[in-house]
């Protein structure tokens, strides 16, 4: 046999002696042999000091011990990296996929028949799902669950959505030191991801519709009693794969089932990083993502949930109406309801077991949608020929259609040291345009795309402008922003030549963004360009790995080695 403790011996040419060594020390630990006879499930641990987003970890793994013992298989709990956005240099992005290879990694490594993944702040799950689906051993997903919501003032208030707009109210003058630093205190009251629908929450409702998770996992609160109970069922689940030898990623994971995920991400609201991951997702399983048939997607999927940044509402109130089962009741033939969950059931059986909420808006009917398109439109033209994102449910519509004028920042560092300098050349009808942001440029395509407002535009009262990049942006963010400009400037894309004072087009309503400069012109800027070199922060280890394999939004931003060949 080759489960359990007998699975993947160390290469020490004599497998009984592998075996005797193996039960030899983890007995030091004090494990029996009835206890080493049973199926094993790995679990990981991503709690750090640096990831509150991941705090409650500790009882969450508690938990799923409990629900694997229960059900006659044995846990072990083996750490991997935790990434947490706000605290990982240069950007969480740069990240996600050295923590993809080394999840994949233990995963194969140590002897498991089946894996809890937990997760959840933006990068995680993504790169924990890239790794189950490369290993493609049972797998089991469990998301952290948001953060409860604050208050300030009589205001409900939300991460990250409100810190962005509550900063530029202070960027503005609208806001004092003391009041500032009090919402600063109440933003974040409680361990968890942000509780607004941005990449954390998007992903987790990806999750869930690919059928990795357990019904309802993606909304249930962070701090609440269910988020446990649902963690012990979680590997009750994991505990029956196990001995199942399924099924695996491979099985849940159809073209079908990835369908239903962008359906669901249309219907959200979903972060732009969202189409990233999930594109980077499929590029490990034969089944590619097609921007273009995304696109039409959006054409017919409107907007159902009312949560910010596209609405008003937060994650708790969408997992009080019935989350996303809920959500997808609500989308009827939408959704390919013959896929199936980690549990067993169809989409159909669980859709049907969805809870009825009298009274609730957050999860509206198909006729009384708050966006009558999904939440994100793929743009193409002469700057964005293999495409770009904005997430128009959360843009203003006056700025849909819009000519400006272009204002260049050749970096994120030119943009910080210039975007308040009272002399700098800007009007509210300008487009504001930063490049060098991508995934090699900048490194790693930093959130960096939602520009602030110049300050003396913000004090006069400016509240969005067009502003494009090849940078990523948070999904909590609101505004005209056109995201993953394909290919970025770093590589010689057409964003490179960009000069301050051409006019840019943007028309999300025939998904285009323009520039409007003669072809001859701009064949000319292309023979002046510089020819790209490797730069010094890609001189050595993981950075120079990343640098010389990363690929481009279009395809993930996974390392061209990883992905999996297969048909489109």
């Amino acid at each position: 046999m080759t489960d359990g403790l007998r699975k993947g011996l160390t290469a020490y040419g004599d497998a009984g002696f592998s075996l005797f060594l193996r039960k030899a020390f983890i007995k030091a630990a004090g494990y029996s042999d009835d206890a080493l006879d049973r199926p094993i499930v790995g679990i990981t641990n991503t709690y750090s000091d640096y990831n509150p987003c991941h705090g409650n970890v500790p009882q969450i793994l508690e938990a799923v011990k409990r629900g694997v013992m229960l059900s006659g298989a044995m846990p072990f709990v083996f750490p991997t990296i935790s990434i947490a956005e706000s605290f990982a240099h240069p950007t969480s992005m740069y990240l996600r996929n050295l923590m993809a290879m080394e999840t994949e990694e233990m995963i194969r490594a140590q002897p498991m028949d089946a894996v809890v993944v937990i997760g959840g702040c933006d990068k995680t799950l993504p790169a924990q799902i890239m790794a189950a689906v490369s290993a493609d051993l049972p797998t089991v997903v469990i998301p952290v669950g948001p953060m409860v919501v604050g208050h300030h003032k009589g205001e409900v208030l939300g991460a990250c959505t409100d810190c962005r707009r509550l900063w530029a109210k202070y960027r503005a003058g609208e806001m004092d030191d003391s009041e500032i630093e009090a919402v600063n205190g109440r933003l974040a009251p409680s361990v968890g991801t942000c509780m607004v629908m941005g990449t954390a929450s998007t992903m987790a409702c990806i999750t869930e519709a690919l059928g990795l998770s357990l019904p309802m996992s993606a909304t249930i609160p962070a701090p609440h009693a269910e988020r446990f109970r649902s963690a012990e069922a979680s590997g009750r689940v994991a505990a029956e794969l196990a001995k199942a030898k399924g099924p695996k990623p491979s099985e849940l994971l159809t073209p079908a089932a990835f369908k239903n995920a962008q359906v669901v991400l249309q219907a959200i609201g979903g972060s732009t990083n969202g189409l990233v991951h999930l594109t980077a997702i499929a590029g490990r399983t034969p089944h590619k993502i097609d921007l273009d048939a995304f696109d039409r997607i959006g054409h017919e999927v409107p907007v159902l949930v009312d949560l910010k940044p596209s609405g008003e509402h937060y994650m708790e109130h969408f997992h009080h109406a019935g989350g996303v089962p809920k959500l997808m009741k609500q989308l009827g033939d939408l959704i390919d309801l013959d896929c199936r969950s980690i549990t067993g059931q169809s989409l159909r059986e669980i859709v049907a077991a969805a809870e009825d909420v009298p009274g609730q808006d957050v999860i509206r009917a198909r006729d009384d949608a708050i966006k009558p398109e999904g939440g994100l439109a793929v743009l193409r033209g002469n700057l964005a020929p293999r495409g770009a994102v904005i997430k128009h449910s959360a843009a203003s519509p006056k700025l849909l259609q819009h000519t400006g004028r272009a204002v260049v920042f050749e970096s994120v560092e030119d943009m910080t040291r210039r975007v308040d300098d009272p002399d700098l050349d800007v009007s509210a009808d300008d487009v504001l345009v930063l490049r060098n942001a991508g995934p090699k440029g900048a490194p790693g395509m930093p959130e960096a795309g939602y520009l602030p407002i110049p300050k003396k535009l913000a004090r006069g009262g400016t509240k969005d402008m067009v502003r494009i990049s090849d940078a990523r942006m948070s999904g909590t963010a609101f505004g005209t922003i056109v995201l993953h400009i394909t290919p970025e400037s770093a590589v010689g894309g057409p964003l490179a030549l960009v000069q301050t004072g051409d006019m840019i087009r943007l028309d999300v309503e025939r998904r285009s963004i323009d520039l409007l400069v003669d072809q001859s012109e701009l064949d000319r800027r292309r023979a002046a360009l510089k020819p790209a070199t490797t730069p010094d922060w890609a001189e050595r280890g993981y950075a120079h790995l990343f640098h010389e394999t990363i690929l481009q939004a279009d395809d993930g931003c996974d390392f061209d080695f990883m992905r999996r060949k297969g048909k489109g």
